[in-house]
């Protein structure tokens, strides 16, 4: 450090805390450590005594704590989201709409494994609301070389670490299966469940019909609903592996792929999920759905809804977390449950 006069600091950095004394009033930090004079700064410090101040020897090759976050900061902002002015060293990004957090964490894992630089964010994955903190980055000294922040760069690459995709209102079909409800021997408790989760993303039901266990009749349906303009097409009930549940078989009939029969999940294991040639999901929807308050679907919707594919990959990396608690008072998200992909 060095010692400099008041009127020669504007530009450099204070390298102790100045503390303001109102007698009886208070005691505070006036400058804290590491804050870069500014200007106006000038003649606050004069006004409370200080004609000479210490202030930190840079050199070019280093950046301060403010100028690092800002440089993460350039690596991290997608769309969707501002970033708040720099304090203490620290930055953070903040949603500016209704959204899917989606964040590259083998760039993000690279860049904080490189040390003295750090990256904190939510989980990715998971629908966010405007205003929400999205992450915090900055740097743990004071100043870093700034070959180091480029290598954080090169880590980066061209694309920003975190996005934040919109949810899109889609238009669905449902289609109710199964003797029983077809027949009329049980009432229908599954509609209702599922235009309530949709209702919330502002999703429209184009189309609805109970079918009995007919492949073929079920087939047909989800063909009606694409041609009729639907975006998505949710079967439910006839999941299982009993013969008189034909749903999955009927999937298989209408989808160009079959992500995947079955998921590590918790309530949820019979979920389906495939996908017609032109990317619309077909999801067959066990019935845990219908009576669980939190399953399967609650994880794979918002993927849905943001046009990002699921894929075979991601849904087999479920299992860690895959293990609803069945909570008697419902935190979700704010707890554990598909917290592993």
């Amino acid at each position: 450090m060095k010692l400099i006069r008041v009127q020669e600091a504007a530009g450099q950095v204070l390298c102790h805390d100045i503390t303001q004394i109102i007698p009886g009033v208070a005691k505070n930090i006036l400058f804290p450590k590491g804050h870069v004079i500014g200007q106006d700064d000038l003649s606050v410090l004069l006004r409370h005594g200080k004609d000479h101040i210490y202030v930190l020897e840079t050199n070019a090759n280093m950046l301060h704590e403010n100028d690092a976050a800002e440089f993460l900061r350039s690596l991290c902002e997608g769309q969707n989201m501002h970033a708040t002015p720099p304090k203490e060293g620290k930055i953070e990004l903040i949603a500016d709409m209704d959204g899917l957090l989606m964040i590259d964490l083998e760039r993000m894992n690279g860049i904080n494994r490189l040390g003295e630089m750090i990256i904190a964010s939510r989980l990715s994955g998971f629908p966010v609301k405007k205003g929400d903190k999205l992450c915090g980055m900055r740097i743990i000294p004071l100043f870093i070389e700034k070959e180091k922040m480029e290598r954080s760069r090169q880590l980066a690459g061209n694309e920003p670490l975190i996005k934040l995709l919109p949810l899109k209102p889609k238009k669905y079909g449902l289609i109710v299966t199964g003797n029983e409800v077809f027949h009329r021997r049980i009432e229908d408790n599954f509609s209702p469940v599922i235009q309530k989760k949709l209702s919330e993303y502002n999703c429209e039901m184009i189309a609805r019909v109970v079918l009995d266990d007919s492949q073929e009749k079920i087939a047909q349906a989800i063909k009606e609903m694409l041609d009729a303009g639907a975006t998505m097409v949710f079967c439910t009930g006839g999941m299982s592996v009993d013969p008189d549940d034909t749903t999955p078989k009927a999937i298989r009939d209408s989808a160009n792929t079959v992500v995947s029969y079955g998921a590590p999940v918790l309530p949820g294991a019979m979920f389906m999920l495939a996908y017609t040639t032109d990317g619309r999901p077909i999801c067959g929807l066990p019935g845990c759905v219908m009576y669980s308050q939190r399953t399967v679907f609650d994880l794979v919707l918002p993927y849905l809804l943001a046009d990002v594919p699921v894929t075979a990959k991601w849904l087999a990396g479920l299992g860690n977390g895959g293990l609803c608690l069945n909570c008697p008072d419902c935190h979700f998200p704010n707890c554990s449950f598909g917290k592993g992909a």
